[in-house]
């Protein structure tokens, strides 16, 4: 018996991944009881579900457990594709040629034999399928579920960056007649699908019945594409070869054609399910959305980070004011930096900053977002803490000067904000911001002038002096002299003029 993966009392209604895990240990029992066609393609659409929403889960949430559940399922998953497809091709074949036709019978012949050995592999992948494991990883994960909430922001951020993969593959698909392209959109297809029927289902129950018709339109076009390359090989008289290929390619582009009059022009499907995704000015909302799920998931002490990034974006906001910075090009990485900087990919503090640029690097920017910003928030991330960066060697050395300005001065920020922190200035302490032509004081409600600097206020402090020109010190805002309401942010002074001395 397939063991039991306890449900909560909604999954099996949202259909969400607690739902398909449970599913594949019970299509499993199907399949080795008898891989027919039914029960392997049950099993397939189980896995794939699982799989697909392993990937987008992982794009948020760094941990283990997610690439676990895809290693643990691939040699299985693989295995029922080789199967559905000889599945498939016989079906097609009997369906597009005659009885009495001389190369029907050394196509099915062709992919009978290897039907045997297909089917003993996918049992044997079957068997060895680690179900203790599966059911350990769907208890590792439910409590993950939680980061990325049905029909919320950072699950709609997904959808469209799913959308836009999808989108690239339909133009170039479009351009060519090629096998490769229309089998990566048919790909492509199926992750949007997967994403908006698990992730949003309020938007999957106006768009499903449109979605699973395309999705079915190119997995036709993928099986006649397997179907010609096996008539090529199993054929031994070239003679009847034209006739088949003819027939193949009148199918294919039946469906090709059906394809573009659902996608292109005013009623293009493309459109209306991009039209229903965030524009304009929620697309930035949604990004941050999804860079704060990513923050919950995957910092062990986000209420601690949370309050560093206030007053990292409280002295930010105090700079601007001041003018000593200007310009709202870096606002975004600013807000992205304080929320995600305490995060620990590997789930070790060791190295986590590092760990937290390779994993930031390697997942895909959110919509609205360039690569160079991309690039350069995972920098400030890197550099928050450890040492500083070097202008000789590294990353940082390759930048041009006005992107190593802009991370000396985030970073700066941050590391000054981790160093006010652990002098015992609060999130919500009242800051002042004294500027000269050369120098800037920072007045700060509960700093202790007497207390040593830690490392982090030290080089926090450089780091913004190298960025601004400008020494910097940072006094008690009670040292201030009362000659301006407090509520006024910041006072730009003049030099004082030259002693005669």
């Amino acid at each position: 018996m397939a063991a039991v993966i306890p449900l909560p009392s909604k999954a099996a209604e949202t259909k969400g991944l607690l739902y398909w895990m449970e599913r594949v240990l019970e299509e499993r029992e199907r399949v080795m009881a008898s891989p027919d066609e039914d029960s392997v393609h049950d099993l397939r659409v189980a896995l794939r579900r699982c799989r697909s929403l392993a990937s987008v889960f992982e794009e948020i949430d760094p941990h283990p457990a997610w690439s676990e559940l895809r290693k643990t399922s691939r040699k299985l998953f693989r295995s029922l594709g080789v199967i559905r497809d000889a599945q498939v091709q016989e079906a097609w074949t009997l369906k597009l040629a005659a009885a009495d036709d001389p190369l029907r019978s050394q196509v099915l012949y062709a992919v009978k034999a290897r039907r045997v050995r297909q089917e003993r592999d996918a049992k044997k992948s079957a068997a060895k399928f680690d179900t203790k494991d599966w059911v350990r990883l769907s208890r590792e994960l439910r409590p993950r579920l939680r980061f990325l909430p049905i029909d919320g922001d950072a699950a709609l951020c997904l959808a469209l960056e799913r959308h836009a993969e999808a989108t690239e593959l339909h133009r170039r698909a479009l351009r060519t007649e090629k096998m490769k392209p229309w089998h990566e959109l048919r790909i492509g297809v199926k992750h949007f699908r997967y994403t908006v029927e698990n992730l949003l289902p309020k938007l999957h129950a106006a768009w499903g019945a449109d979605l699973k018709r395309l999705q079915d339109l190119l997995g036709d076009v993928h099986d006649l594409d397997v179907l010609a390359e096996t008539v090529q090989t199993a054929a031994t008289d070239s003679s009847v070869l034209p006739k088949w290929q003819e027939t193949i390619s009148r199918e294919r582009n039946e469906r090709i054609e059906t394809y573009r009059q659902l996608t292109l022009g005013v009623t293009s499907l493309w459109s209306q399910w991009r039209a229903s995704l965030p524009t304009n000015g929620r697309v930035p909302e949604v990004a941050e959305a999804r860079l704060k799920s990513t923050a919950r998931a995957a910092d062990p002490n986000f209420s601690k980070t949370a309050a560093t990034g206030r007053l990292a974006k409280k002295l930010y906001k105090e700079l601007q004011r001041t003018k000593t910075i200007s310009g709202n090009d870096i606002d975004t990485l600013l807000r992205a930096a304080a929320s995600l900087h305490g995060i620990e990919p590997s789930g070790k503090r060791k190295s986590s900053n590092k760990d937290a640029r390779k994993f930031l690097i390697h997942s895909s920017a959110p919509p609205g977002w360039t690569a160079e910003d991309w690039q350069l928030l995972s920098l400030v991330v890197r550099y928050h803490r450890g040492g500083p960066p070097s202008p000789e060697k590294g990353s940082f050395a390759n930048l041009e000067p006005v992107q190593q300005s802009k991370i000396l001065l985030l970073t700066g920020i941050l590391r000054a904000a981790r160093g006010l922190r652990k002098v015992g200035v609060l999130p919500g302490a009242k800051l002042r911001v004294e500027t000269k032509s050369d120098s800037m004081t920072i007045f700060l409600e509960g700093f202790s002038e007497t207390q040593a600097a830690p490392k982090n206020l030290t080089v926090g402090r450089q780091l913004l002096e190298s960025s601004l020109g400008k020494s910097i010190a940072f006094r008690n805002l009670e040292l201030l002299a009362p000659t301006l309401p407090l509520e006024f942010s910041a006072v730009e002074t003049k030099p004082a003029a030259a002693s005669a001395d």
